[in-house]
């Protein structure tokens, strides 16, 4: 008992030094491909935050996943290299004993990963797309950013505005520069700000500034001056469009099970089985020779679990296009890997007979 409380608290430690990187190499991720975006004008930078707490929810069941497996790959591969496991045969136990306190240790962390891959991640998707279209939706003057061009929704128009001005909502040194039917018009102005008529409309108002209106290539241009110069804003209705599978809630998918839905029920119904299978996986995988290096059954515990959650992707991919039913598609990978598991089981176990009759 003393020696199972000891691995229960190692894997502990082990996962949550291995969820911190994880969790690091994550944000990292998601917060280089936003700013990105951001700084190509596709995503607002005050939207970047709230993306990238989306999206580590949204990924959060392959990283726990990925935390059980290695979590228990280094605690087990450490107790073959520290000779621990000889006094663990030694004293009769069979490999197969420590399926008990791996499950014991990753069952908890699989019906979190369950939760969140059903519940948590669509909630993430959805509230991601939401939030995109929000943003999209805005009018252009919410676009406008002091000492940045900005592209209108409709890539119409571009705004410049130098700096905000002391008073709420004014700006100054505004350029704009837009095309209608053909002609290029821009406008130059000292100062300018935003305001409402009694209908809802929204104009920007340009105030002592100058309007160059012609054609490109040709040298017909007017140049005429203004003390105030109003541009309509217009604003893009709210898309209406169908939802994508991964932002449906778990009753939405239940309800209307066509080959989408279904395929998205089978990847997140797949992805607590495949950290179950994991966590067993680890246990024979775990096998260190030390005078064949530390390294082998590292290189192979990665290609198990590429191997495994590309086939899980392919399935749901053929579930989706229709050449695969539901039910096969979700029990075929995990009981491929399970006859995996006994194999890699019987061979270990073979090494542990020969081993105690030598």
């Amino acid at each position: 008992m003393i020696f199972l409380r000891a691995a229960q608290r190692e894997f502990t430690q082990n996962a949550v030094a291995v969820f911190v990187a994880l969790f690091a190499i994550l944000i990292s991720t998601v917060l280089i491909r936003l700013l990105g975006q951001a700084a190509g004008g596709r995503v607002p930078a005050d939207a970047v935050l709230a993306l990238i707490g989306f999206g580590a929810i949204a990924q959060m069941p392959v990283v726990l996943s990925l935390t059980v497996f290695i979590a228990i790959l280094m605690s087990l591969s450490r107790c073959y290299r520290d000779s621990e496991m000889v006094v663990w045969f030694s004293s009769g136990l069979p490999l197969t004993a420590w399926m008990r306190p791996v499950l014991r240790f990753a069952l908890p962390v699989v019906v979190l990963i369950a939760a969140m891959s059903l519940f948590a991640a669509p909630w993430a998707h959805k509230k991601s797309v939401e939030y995109k279209e929000q943003l999209n939706n805005r009018d252009d003057v919410s676009r406008v950013a002091p000492g940045m061009f900005r592209e209108s929704s409709g890539g119409e128009r571009v705004f410049f505005v130098e700096a905000l001005s002391g008073e709420e909502g004014r700006v100054r040194n505004v350029f704009a520069s837009s095309m209608q039917h053909g002609r290029l018009g821009v406008m130059v102005a000292a100062q300018g700000h935003m305001e409402a008529d009694a209908a809802g409309n929204r104009f920007v108002v340009l105030e002592n500034g100058r309007r160059y209106e012609g054609t490109a290539g040709t040298p017909s241009y007017r140049v005429m001056e203004f003390e105030r110069y109003r541009i309509r804003m217009e604003s893009k209705e709210a898309s209406g469009g169908p939802r994508q599978p991964k932002t449906l809630a778990l009753p939405a998918l239940l309800k209307n099970p066509d080959k989408r839905n279904q395929a998205e029920l089978l990847g997140r119904i797949g992805t607590p089985l495949l950290a179950t299978m994991l966590a067993l996986l680890a246990i024979p995988l775990s096998f260190v020779n030390p005078r064949a290096g530390r390294t082998n059954n590292l290189i192979l515990a990665v290609l198990v679990y590429l191997i495994y959650s590309n086939a899980l992707s392919v399935c749901q991919a053929w579930v989706g296009q229709g050449r695969l039913s539901f039910e096969v598609g979700l029990l075929a990978p995990h009981l491929i890997m399970l006859g995996v598991l006994g194999l890699l089981f019987y061979k270990r176990l073979s090494v542990f007979a020969r081993w105690r009759r030598g």
